[in-house]
């Protein structure tokens, strides 16, 4: 069983794990642990056995002892535990798995079988998330990580047909951080100095729907139309596979493109690539300040609000280099 209980964009990133056991052991169960609300990304999966869910945000702690005696109940060989807090370390380490693997960094780690060493990236030692997760079952695979994959069913792929009619581009300009976020305004102005083809579709979850709604009403560009809270998971997978191209920001629709192999940019605001999430496609952009900032980055996730008040990585981003990534399409 693979653990990854964290948010939508690191459940994606571990469905490399995911690849890479399967292709060394065809014939084994894999299960897959996630909070609750993500167990959608893995429907009609082809080789995953069963999806775990832990509900953290209704009896949290009730459904945690729950979920550890379903745990046990399975008998698993090998725990995989790609998180480094204590909930899932004692889930781990109480498992009564033959193997229990995870992160030196989580509290229980002293009773785990296997512990490794987590890496934070910087700018002089860029590791990848999926490197970094994927040293969990480095001794028993081999030295290459695998990319995440998600598998939309022949239904997700019939839902998002008719939009594909024609050459689009997609924009997924929310992000669950502020900071992470390219201003509202400034994907405005990026849209607006498209030309009127392709189509540009608005993705987003339902609660980017207001978000959306206003960027398609201050744009000029009349071939808008906004997608946000129509689509699930996986058929937002599915149309950003055949994008011309998606837009995105360091944020989880990152990580679907990756996960489809799909056309991205990544507009980076307070965090930098250097952390370990960047895009993954084969055909992917990152876009930034040029300048050096001596306040960026200035976290790992991201905050609610620039902490210096002036947001000038994102608002020094130049709209040309959006367009440039189409321009040399």
């Amino acid at each position: 069983m693979i653990i990854q209980t964290a948010f939508i964009g690191d459940a994606v990133l571990a469905t490399g794990l995911s690849e890479k056991l399967h292709a060394f052991f065809p014939n084994a169960q894999i299960d897959f642990l996630v909070r609750k609300g993500n167990e959608s990304l893995f429907s009609n999966h082809p080789f995953l056995h069963k999806v775990l869910i832990w509900n953290k945000k209704q009896s949290k702690y009730k459904n945690l002892l729950q979920l550890l005696i379903q745990i046990r109940s399975n008998k698993y060989d090998t725990i995989i535990n790609v998180q480094r807090f204590a909930a899932t370390g004692f889930l781990t380490a109480f498992s009564n798995a033959k193997e229990k693997i995870g992160f030196n960094k989580n509290p229980f780690s002293f009773l785990f079988t296997k512990k490794i060493k987590h890496i934070v990236s910087n700018g002089s030692h860029a590791l990848h998330e999926i490197e970094r997760n994927h040293q969990l079952i480095q001794s028993f695979t081999d030295d290459n990580a695998a990319k995440p994959k998600l598998y939309p069913s022949q239904n997700d792929i019939d839902a998002v047909a008719a939009y594909k009619s024609q050459p689009y581009i997609c924009i997924a300009p929310a992000s669950v951080w502020f900071t992470k976020q390219f201003p509202k305004e400034r994907w405005v102005e990026f849209i607006n100095q498209l030309p009127s083809s392709p189509t540009i579709y608005l993705l987003g979850a339902p609660g980017d729907k207001d978000l959306c709604d206003d960027i398609l009403t201050a744009s000029k560009n009349s071939s808008i139309i906004n997608l946000s809270g129509k689509l699930n998971y996986l058929q937002s997978a599915a149309l950003m596979k055949d994008a011309v191209m998606n837009y995105v920001n360091d944020s989880a629709p990152m990580h679907f493109a990756s996960a489809a192999n799909a056309n991205v940019t990544a507009v980076y605001c307070s965090t930098v690539p250097a952390f370990g999430f960047g895009p993954l496609s084969d055909n992917s952009y990152v876009v930034e300040i040029a300048e050096k900032l001596d306040c960026r980055p200035c976290g790992l996730h991201g905050y609610k609000a620039c902490p210096l008040g002036h947001f000038n990585c994102a608002f020094h981003i130049k709209t040309d280099q959006l367009l440039v990534v189409l321009k040399s399409l």
